[in-house]
């Protein structure tokens, strides 16, 4: 439920939610875009170099994992 002067923020039309999960592979590409930013955040470690400088990198194993485990459940989604 939306608290008041809340805003929607880019959601996905439910046209695109449908044809991915019928199988529409552009469909599934641009459910994939859209998440894209935060699949790299989720993904993104902080480690620290050979000097002690911190720094962030994307875990390029764990964002395809995440991607898979999307597209897993985009596939398995039942539209009522």
């Amino acid at each position: 439920m939306m608290k008041k002067g809340q805003k929607l923020k880019n959601l996905l039309p439910f046209s695109v939610i449908a044809a991915a999960a019928g199988g529409n592979i552009d469909a599934i590409n641009s459910v994939l875009k859209h998440y894209e930013g935060y699949i790299a955040t989720l993904s993104t470690q902080r480690g620290y170099d050979q000097n002690g400088i911190p720094f962030a990198r994307v875990d390029e194993e764990l964002r395809r994992r995440l991607e898979t485990k999307l597209i897993t459940k985009i596939l398995d989604f039942k539209i009522a």
